[in-house]
């Protein structure tokens, strides 16, 4: 027998195991009161099980205390480190008193689990995840700003959950979650992405890829070389010193309105080639589109990949708004839709609306491809059926449902990646290939690229991914289910040779911020259920850092008070964004800078015959110093057409000169090196020719919120189906993509429990998905035009600028009442509403608040002339459930606009009438927006109000009851009171006729 190999195994067999020497002596007591500090740091921040010490080891001078996985899992920060190691030396026996000690778990020290970008200290070889970018995948040129300490030149994959998927075992299209509180997690996480947590990104500078159609519109228009199926628009060619030839190799092409199996339209076509110039004339390509319908369509374009393609295509889109430029970095992305921006375009083919391509560059001699272009989101057109199914033979069909609302798996196909990317199941079930398909999409994407050079594909250097879901679990009681993260740290090395655990440090980041600004702002007791590391396909596949995040449970009541509040999702979106702003700028060591809040304060006044000037305030972010508004973007749309690019300001106030009889509109936006906040409201101007007057709009309807919720113990199913009619529907922010549609019929008492198969759903009630509109904070325009009509000039103002800010600091001037002889309050659906379970923070968007009351009061006695629509005018003061009634309200309602409520709810067919009264110049038939419907915000619940003083009277009534809808007042002053909101009105020349009537009755002649 040889034994020298035994001896030498040996001897590095005790060369690499741990050296327990004295460390055997640290007792279990020592042990478990080591787990308990941990368990203790453990339970301020996150919900995990029990830590222990499995094992401990000394090295050298160096006491090893190794904890099970549990112990990763908590936020470690400097401070909370420096705690546990000075807490453990304490619990240590003398003997380790010169030791130093290390507490490690998952293969890390803990310190090594503080995110890079909250140390102190950045290592410089610590492992980072920072492909070098040049030139990223899409640049504005027309943009009036560029970021410097935010995302721009980062590459960004996204995706909102599940979608509309086919299921070949009960052949038929289907929801991939249940359906519950009037929406599924399939459009429900899309609240987040697209109106909030996607623009935060693009604002900030990223270009982000969405394996999902991001555009709403059911609208579609395909233009292409090889011909445009189904409508007339047009692609043509001009040459000039250059000219466009016949690609060589596979192009798009759009054949059949319906694709099945493995049909990819990106290699059924051909594309166009041209060679670049940097002097002489240009050659272009255009895009002409026949547009069905007046509207916002997203705008992408195709080409090419090819070995000399430039790396400055310029595309320009001629929209509504103007002309607006972007760079295209053809070296990258070829073979698929690569989205631009979302523009307004006219009904109809137009050549003021197109797009075109040119083949000037910054370097002559290299390639420009031309291909498709595709104007709106559309609906579906994957045609599925059951893969193996002998008995009968089904045919083809398409979801029937718009494109957005379906799965991953069928929009990268109309997008022409590659069956072995969308079908990992070749074709046999569509539910794995879905959420399997996201995770080798993005590796796809960044195949080619130093990200991932040893695969094919786009050549996409993406910086991260994340997974957005709300599945959080599922809980008995009512308490909150909170935020689970989850990465995957299996294999330890992404493709480029980085650590997986930058996911871990990418997850912590983005928790930590959700949970921290949800307890600041909301909710103390909000839940940090947990960080989990593991193997979820979506966290373990993509070869960038990835974070999977549950952000609440969908299921549970507590979770879904504040989930479907529009102000949660923005909160929610923000600090996901800080969290991944944060998490890349640490990995390229740069400082970052949160983009600014939204200005408030708006106003705009007459400074010359047709001078306006803009002013407004901006707003300091509580949560984020960085977040400090720097300078402004003031946009500008005239008429009925759209929103420019943008002018630059240094100050916060613009003057311009207005038309005359148009109506112009102005939002702003604020910016910082970070990038530039949401817009603000819109507030509009117009100048009337010989006007005989001048109108002061005041927008007083900011209100969004979630819809009422209750708790009740209903045995009568149908009245409880009457009560949830009755209920408000909240206002959603600009408009609501995740509603799954009003239930049409109603089978229990009990509306978010159900009996069947997929836990909740349809044994309940039928339902249709649809966009529901919200709050657009755009209603001056739509007051102001028909005041111009009328032959009255208009400013507007917010409500905020009626009042003094009651802060040390001050936001500007006061808009003053006195100073115009017409005011139009819009209040829309305003009412005092809650946030989540109510309680923690006060009501918020009260109709009349004691400021605004104390400037009416004011103007009244003046003898102003006011015109006031909204919902809730009457039973936000006397009836609002959430609220106390205070007699100082109805004493203002009563005494100095003259009307008191009578009952709310007080109309179901939307009809209102003019009656009878002194007041002559009221006359017609009005009807407004009662149903939920993508155009409008619905008014379900309208208020009846009665005159309140001698000099008052009624105006008209609703048709179906004849209580009364308005009110009016001749005295030392004037007042006319809507129950309903003038801007809910279904037709202009009925809000035409009325505005009219209004100023008559005001001024008259």
């Amino acid at each position: 027998m040889n034994v020298r190999p035994i001896f030498l195994l040996s001897l590095l067999t005790a060369f690499l195991l741990p050296r327990t020497g004295s460390a055997q002596e640290l007792s279990a007591e020592v042990r478990q009161s080591i787990g308990n500090l941990l368990n203790a740091t453990a339970q301020k921040e996150i919900s995990v099980g029990r830590i222990r010490i499995d094992s401990v080891a000394t090295e050298g001078r160096t006491l090893q205390l190794f904890a099970n996985m549990n112990c990763a899992y908590i936020p470690f920060r400097e401070k909370n480190v420096a705690e546990i190691y000075k807490g453990v030396s304490a619990l240590l026996p003398a003997a380790f008193a010169k030791y130093k000690v290390q507490i490690r778990t998952n293969n890390h020290s803990i310190e090594e689990l503080i995110p890079r970008a909250l140390r102190s200290k950045k290592e410089k070889r610590a492992s980072t995840f920072n492909p070098a970018v040049s030139v990223p995948l899409v640049t504005d040129v027309s943009t009036p700003y560029t970021p410097t300490h935010g995302l721009q030149n980062r590459h960004i994959a996204l995706w909102q959950s599940h979608g509309w998927y086919y299921e070949p075992k009960l052949t038929r299209w289907e929801w991939q979650r249940a359906r519950i509180f009037q929406t599924v997690e399939d459009l429900y996480t899309q609240s987040y992405v697209l109106p909030f947590l996607v623009p935060m990104l693009e604002n900030a500078g990223a270009y982000v890829l969405l394996p999902r159609e991001r555009d709403c519109q059911t609208a579609e228009v395909v233009i292409d070389n090889d011909g445009c199926l189904g409508n007339r628009s047009t692609y043509t060619e001009h040459n000039a010193d250059k000219a466009w030839t016949q690609g060589d190799g596979e192009g798009f092409a759009h054949l059949r309105n319906q694709y099945i199996d493995f049909e990819n339209p990106f290699k059924e076509g051909t594309f166009r080639t041209i060679e670049t110039i940097r002097k002489g004339k240009e050659s272009t390509a255009e895009w002409i589109p026949e547009i069905p319908a007046d509207g916002r369509y997203a705008v992408y374009v195709s080409y090419q990949t090819l070995p000399n393609s430039t790396d400055d295509a310029l595309y320009t889109v001629h929209h509504k708004g103007g002309v607006t430029q972007f760079k295209v970095n053809q070296r990258m992305g070829g073979g698929t839709w690569i989205y631009l921006g979302t523009f307004g375009f006219s009904a109809g083919q137009d050549n003021a609306c197109k797009v075109t391509l040119s083949n000037r560059s910054a370097k002559a001699g290299r390639t420009v491809t031309a291909d498709a272009v595709k104007i709106g989101g559309g609906m579906g057109n994957i045609a599925r059926r059951p893969s193996v199914m002998p008995q009968a033979d089904y045919p083809y069909e398409t979801s029937g449902y718009p494109r957005f609302c379906e799965g991953a798996r069928y929009w990268l196909q109309w997008a022409g990646m590659p069956d072995s990317v969308y079908s990992e199941s070749h074709g046999k079930n569509d539910y794995t290939d879905d959420y399997k398909c996201r995770g080798i999409w993005v590796n796809y994407l960044a195949g080619g690229s130093s990200v991932n050079p040893k695969e094919k594909g786009l050549n996409i250097p993406v910086n991260m991914a994340f997974a957005f879901h709300s599945d959080a679990g599922t809980t008995l009681n009512d308490s909150i289910i909170g935020t689970l993260g989850i990465y995957c740290t299996k294999g330890e090395k992404f493709a480029n040779g980085t650590s997986r655990y930058l996911s871990h440090d990418l997850t912590d980041l983005v928790q930590s911020n959700i949970v921290h600004d949800i307890r600041t702002l909301y909710e103390p007791n909000w839940s940090r259920r947990g960080k989990w590391n593991q193997s979820y396909y979506e966290a373990r596949v993509p070869q960038v850092p990835t974070m999977l995040l549950e952000l609440l449970s969908h299921q549970n009541f507590a979770d879904m008070r504040y989930g479907l509040d529009p102000r949660f999702r923005f909160t929610v979106s923000r600090a996901i964004y800080k969290g991944m702003l944060q998490f890349l700028c640490s990995q390229y060591n740069m400082d970052y800078v949160v983009q600014p809040l939204p200005v408030e304060r708006l106003s705009l006044r007459m400074t010359g015959e047709r001078e306006v000037e803009l002013t407004w305030s901006p707003v300091a972010d509580p949560l984020e110093p960085t977040a400090t508004a720097e300078k402004y973007i003031v946009y500008t749309r005239i008429g009925d057409g759209d929103f420019d690019n943008g002018t630059p300001v240094d100050k916060n106030s613009y003057r311009t000169t207005l038309p005359a009889d148009v109506v112009c509109s102005y939002k702003v936006v604020a910016v910082n090196k970070g990038g530039k906040s949401f817009p603000s409201e819109v507030l509009s101007a117009g100048y009337a020719t010989n006007a005989q007057g001048t109108v002061l709009v005041v927008n007083g309807f900011d209100r969004i919120s979630a819809p009422a919720d209750f708790t009740i113990a209903a045995t009568d199913s149908t009245s409880l189906a009457g009560f949830l009619d009755d209920l408000d529907h909240g206002v959603p922010y600009l408009r609501d993509i995740s509603y799954i549609g009003k239930m049409k019929e109603f089978r229990r008492s009990i509306p978010w429990m159900d009996d069947d198969a997929s836990g909740f759903g349809d044994s309940y009630g039928n339902y249709e998905t649809q966009v529901i509109a919200g709050n657009t904070f755009d209603y001056p325009a739509v007051h102001g035009k028909a005041i111009l009509k009328a032959g009255y000039s208009f400013v507007s103002c917010s409500l905020s600028g009626l009042s003094p800010d009651p802060s040390p600091a001050g936001r500007g001037e006061v808009t003053p009442l006195n100073e115009y002889r017409y005011v139009d309050l819009i209040l829309g659906k305003q009412c005092q509403s809650k946030m989540g379970r109510g309680g923690v923070t006060a009501l918020e968007f009260k109709t009349f608040s004691k400021e605004t009351q104390e400037a009416i009061t004011a103007y009244c006695k003046q003898g102003g002339n006011i015109f006031v629509s909204g919902a809730y005018v009457g039973s936000d003061l006397w009836d609002n459930r959430l609220a106390k009634a205070e007699d100082a309200d109805k004493k203002f309602a009563m005494e100095v606009l003259k009307y008191k409520w009578r009952v709310g709810q007080a109309a179901t067919t939307g009809k209102a009438t003019s009656v009878a009264s002194p007041f002559t110049a009221f006359t017609g038939n009005y009807s407004f927006h009662n149903e939920l419907n993508p155009d409008t915000y619905v008014v379900e619940s309208p208020d009846a109000i009665e005159p309140a003083s001698e000099g008052a009277h009624t105006i008209m009534r609703y048709t179906e009851n004849n209580l009364s809808a308005g009110v009016a007042y001749s005295g030392d002053y004037k007042t006319c009171i809507m129950g309903f909101p003038f801007e809910s009105i279904r037709t202009e020349a009925e809000r035409d006729a009325l505005m009219k009537a209004i100023l008559s009755f005001f001024n008259p002649q």
